[in-house]
């Protein structure tokens, strides 16, 4: 069985803002001496985690990623509604209908209290104003949760509902268990049980302590995508027109505004660890495969939406290399150190990686052994193929 599974893609963007920074602007990064468009990992990885495919193909074995568990542990508690119906209206941003399922109501006190046990048991909380009381029930950091987990969490609410009494210490740790959440597996989890504030009695800064427990180290590294030309970041000027302005006094617009945006040929890297992936998702290894495929293909095919009903600019790679073998990875970044000249930014691209393939080769003896190509301009390849290649590696 081959460790390590690697994907080299490069994608086309017409005129886009993808990912942007905080002032509004299209991400970039210096490289080789000029500006390149840049992609963040975590949008990236965001995209492709929640995209319609990979939710699809996941189904059952996705986590949510949030700060108000202890929120939906509270209000199914004093509302008498099931945690599942009161997390499925605040992902649907949605009312809880009085139609809906209602069950015995606890104290406000009582739910506050056992929702923060609750929510102790995953790290820090956040600490609550006169503006916001219930505030003290949300984590302290994103928790990205299970399914197993959250399964576990409604079992427990029901049951301190049932006798009325909060949970007990073990209870609160059964709520650990290992996991089949594919994101989770894939992206690792990393939690803290210390407050990151400054104890003023002490005079030092509480830095957290990890709770190994429940973090997961990630089975899968994806890089920033980056351009692989010099891309100048453009301004679009636009202007909004009041329908009901027959320009008897004046012909102006109602709006005018500015974005900016650029546009580009993208070299995506992504890397695996196959053992870890397995060894994560329990030994499960025919689930690993079957989150590789999907990972890989909404790689290819889903694109960050950031501005697209401004910009459309969806997109599917123009090219994959995928590669697998038990060697230490290395990405083909270096093939763009010297930023491609065009105009066939793509085909050019292609030929920029072999060569780095080849040298890479030449130097270090064979890194990979044994890879797949897709190139979409010359019609080789086909992406069943390379997602066959992955899942059976």
């Amino acid at each position: 069985m081959s460790r390590f599974i690697q994907i080299h893609m490069l994608t086309s963007y017409p005129p886009a803002c993808l990912n942007r920074d905080d002032l509004n602007r299209p991400k970039t990064a210096k490289m080789g001496g000029v500006q390149r468009l840049r992609i963040s990992s975590q949008c990236l990885k965001r995209a492709w985690r929640t995209s319609g495919l990979f939710q699809e193909a996941m189904a059952g074995h996705i986590g949510t990623r949030t700060k108000e568990i202890g929120r939906a542990v509270y209000e199914a508690l004093t509302k008498g509604r099931t945690v599942a119906v009161v997390l499925d209206a605040i992902v649907n941003h949605r009312k809880v209908e009085s139609s809906e399922l209602t069950l015995k109501i606890v104290s406000e006190k009582d739910a506050n209290d056992w929702a923060q046990a609750i929510v102790g048991r995953f790290g820090k909380r956040e600490k609550a104003d006169q503006k916001h009381p219930l505030q003290e029930l949300e984590t302290g950091q994103l928790v990205h949760f299970s399914p197993e987990e959250i399964g576990r969490i409604a079992q427990l609410v029901e049951m301190v509902r049932d006798r009325g009494k909060g949970p007990t210490a073990k209870e609160l740790e059964l709520l650990q268990k290992e996991t089949e959440a594919v994101d989770i597996a894939m992206f690792g989890r990393m939690l803290t049980k210390g407050t990151g504030e400054k104890d003023e009695e002490k005079g030092k800064t509480n830095k957290g302590e990890s709770l190994t427990e429940f973090c997961k180290e990630a089975a899968v590294q994806v890089a920033h995508a980056v351009s692989v030309h010099e891309v100048a970041v453009e301004d679009d000027f636009f202007t909004a027109v009041d329908d009901l302005n027959r320009g008897e006094e004046d012909r102006g617009s109602a709006h005018m505004g500015e974005t900016e945006f650029g546009a580009g040929v993208f070299y995506s890297y992504i890397c695996i660890n196959k053992d870890l992936l397995v060894k994560n998702l329990q030994s499960n290894a025919a689930l690993a495969a079957k989150a590789m495929k999907a990972l890989v293909e909404a790689a290819a095919k889903v694109a960050p939406s950031g501005k697209q009903n401004s910009f459309g600019s969806r997109a599917y790679a123009s090219y994959i290399l995928a590669e697998k073998g038990d060697q230490q990875p290395r990405s083909l970044v270096v093939a763009f150190l010297a930023p491609v000249k065009g105009p066939d930014f793509v085909m050019e691209g292609i030929a920029e990686l072999r060569k780095a393939c080849e040298k890479m080769d030449n130097a270090y003896g064979p890194c990979v052994a044994d890879s797949k190509e897709m190139n979409v301009p010359t019609g080789n390849g086909k992406l069943d193929d390379i997602l066959g290649f992955v899942a059976g590696a």
